[in-house]
């Protein structure tokens, strides 16, 4: 795959005529190029080739280098001696905006983290303001320890100088240009940049990780594909289930199958379900967002809610989806692939019936809703494929019937549906051990090593980090100590009893637009003295999708999440705030939920379980790292006796949790 559109040694590049570089660029271009790119190109090619000419006996140069993972693409990358320059231009602008500082960091984040060759070399970041008169850098920053700098801002005339500056500083060997161009890309986008990336055409092989130690999303993929596509040839219906580890790609595998079938005319035409009201709003309005800008960028005018109602064709919730089943109870849906994310959330019989009864005006509803889901697709006559993408250990709410619904449902009402399944699938976690065993010989089922998931794709920096988690909630201490020791100077997970060093250690540690914010649990209900309260209105399109200036978005650090509203979704940095409805003592974990004036004990084993599956969404929703504050209580308030809060403070820090 062609990465830039257009390469050259500085000295060959400083040698050919600008319209010649200028007809290269076009003829590598996805999109027409606009006269105005075509001047921007003129400019730029003029400021690198004065700048660039005390270098022209080493080096190379590449333009519109594409970064698939972001959607977008570098204006220069130039290796110089030890150094990578990441060269962001903004052509006529006078000013250096935050936005545009923080684009070239994100770029050159991308290539520091996913791109192999990139590791371990120094590399800087500058943005170029050409008609700016000054900038405000100062030139003795100094790298991180992964030797990335700081972003620098220079004008057209300053760029040179710049340059000289970093390569004579720099003292390390010199960067091989061929090899790092050959360099593999990996990488691991969240949930949200996937989606953008896919919606905008890029394929799953582009912007996922094909390491030696991962599976290749693509490899799950193209077995699906392969399932639908014979399901169709040979009029067949069949379900699969795909499970993972947290953060595995789950969602990233049905949102590729739904963005590659996204035309109604095709026959292969999906659709990508999700219960999770918040990922589903939150993934809507970013591919809508998104879509727009990127029409901006071609000189196309589209309006927001048109892009809005385009997306919510192909992502949906499957509540609505459900909703428009029942209207016509014979006619198949216009879908004959769906694909249901976090499908181990589907309700259950009772939750159905009752919301059926309330809601619908439909007593005496009969049907769990896997089976009733099931049912909807079945009404094709001749051929229809359910996606079912499975997380364990993740049911966080009443009346979530788990995975042995569905096997249950295609086993009493559905016999002729072909299964396909993930060998994972017989795990404790998933809780259809036995009933998936009832079925091995059953001749409509395959089980299939491609369908499961086993590496986390959200902890880039460490793969162990929902392990060690595990082991942490089921208190295996030694094993949770020996884990996180593994990891934890490559993905620090650091505690404090006091919010504000909390806030400052991720304000620290984040660079670029990398997000930060609270996390906290549903029934974390005495916090308030903290300023978090659970109870008060949050947005979570705003919280994820909002920019630094903006007082509702996650960088603000005053609106917290939930489980409810963090499933399935990811941040770079997290501080997970911990109150004393989930505490540790000797004999196990305390559940506790805050009524009234006082704690009460949690008794029944479905709301245990999923309290503490509320803690396991909250401590593996981070990137790169995480802060959990565990306060420190208040002798003077009854509701937050230190008591209640000491001993899981000692149990985190028996196990290597380091403190700030």
């Amino acid at each position: 795959m062609r990465r830039s559109y257009y390469s050259d040694t500085i000295s060959d590049f400083l040698a050919r005529d600008t319209l010649s570089i200028i007809g290269s660029l076009t003829r590598h271009s996805v999109h027409a190029v606009e006269t105005t790119q075509a001047d921007a190109w003129q400019e730029q090619i003029a400021i690198l080739k004065h700048s660039l000419e005390p270098f022209a006996g080493s080096g190379v140069i590449h333009f519109e280098f594409n970064i698939p993972r972001l959607g977008k693409r570098i204006d220069t990358v130039a290796i110089i001696g030890s150094v990578l320059f990441v060269i962001e231009f903004k052509v006529g602008s006078d000013q250096f905006d935050a936005h545009a500082i923080d684009q070239v960091y994100d770029y050159a984040l991308d290539l520091k983290n996913f791109h192999k060759t990139s590791h371990d070399i120094h590399v800087v970041p500058i943005l170029v303001a050409t008609e700016a008169t000054q900038s405000p850098s100062r030139r003795d920053v100094n790298p991180a320890e992964d030797k990335l700098f700081p972003p620098i801002c220079s004008t057209g005339d300053q760029l040179g100088v710049l340059i000289k500056i970093f390569v004579e500083r720099v003292s390390a060997s010199v960067i091989d240009a061929m090899a790092w161009n050959s360099g593999s890309y990996c990488p691991t986008p969240t949930i949200v940049e996937a989606a953008m990336a896919l919606y905008a055409g890029h394929g799953v092989e582009e912007i996922s990780r094909n390491d030696a130690e991962a599976v290749n999303l693509s490899v799950t993929s193209k077995t699906l594909g392969k399932i639908i596509a014979e399901a169709r040839d040979r009029s067949e219906k069949a379900i699969c289930f795909v499970t993972g580890v947290p953060g595995a790609g789950k969602t990233l595998v049905g949102l590729n199958i739904a963005t590659q079938n996204i035309d109604n005319a095709n026959d292969l035409y999906s659709v990508f379900l999700s219960g999770n009201g918040p990922l589903v709003s939150i993934l809507r309005e970013a591919l809508a967002r998104d879509k727009v800008q990127r029409e901006a960028e071609r000189k196309i005018k589209t309006k927001l809610g048109q892009a809005r109602s385009e997306v919510k064709a192909f992502i949906q919730n499957v509540h609505h989806f459900r909703d428009e089943c029942l209207v016509d109870s014979n006619r198949p849906p216009i879908e004959h692939v769906a694909l249901f994310d976090e499908a181990q959330r589907a309700w259950n019989i009772e939750q159905t019936a009752k919301f059926m009864q309330q809601k619908k005006n439909r007593p005496n509803f009969s049907q769990s809703e896997p089976e009733f889901l099931i049912s909807c697709m079945d009404r094709h006559r001749d051929w229809a494929v359910i996606v079912c993408l499975v997380g364990g250990g993740q049911e966080i709410n009443t009346g979530e019937a788990g995975i042995s619904e569905w096997v249950e449902s295609i086993k009493r009402s559905y016999p002729h549906w072909k299964l396909h399944i993930s060998p994972k699938l017989t795990d404790r976690e998933y809780g259809a051990g036995q009933l998936i065993e009832s079925l091995s010989t059953h001749s409509g089922v395959h089980f299939r090593e491609e369908l499961h998931l086993a590496v986390s794709m959200r902890s880039f920096r460490a793969e162990k980090v929902s392990l060690f988690v595990k082991h942490l909630l089921d208190m295996e201490e030694n094993n949770a100590a020996s884990t996180l020791a593994s990891f934890n100077e490559r993905y620090p997970i650091v505690m404090t009893r006091h919010l504000q060093k909390a806030k400052d250690w991720l304000k620290s540690k984040a660079r670029g637009t990398e997000r930060y914010g609270i996390v906290v649990s549903s029934e974390a209900q005495r916090l308030k003295p903290h300023a978090i309260d659970v109870k008060s209105p949050m947005d979570p399109v705003h919280w994820f999708l909002d920019d630094k200036t903006d007082v509702r978005s996650s960088y603000y650090l005053e609106d917290v999440a939930t489980e409810f509203q963090v499933q399935g979704l990811e941040l770079d940095w997290a501080c997970v705030t911990w109150d004393a409805d989930f505490r540790h003592s000797k004999q196990g974990w305390e559940h506790w939920s805050f009524t009234g004036d006082r704690w009460n004990h949690i008794r029944k084993p479905e709301r245990k379980l999923y309290q503490k599956n509320a803690y396991r969404v909250l401590l593996t929703r981070a990137r790169q790292g995480m802060v959990i504050v565990v306060p420190e209580g208040d002798p003077s308030d009854p509701t937050r006796n230190s008591v209640y809060y000491d001993s899981t403070y000692d149990y985190l820090r028996r196990i290597g949790i380091n403190l700030i």
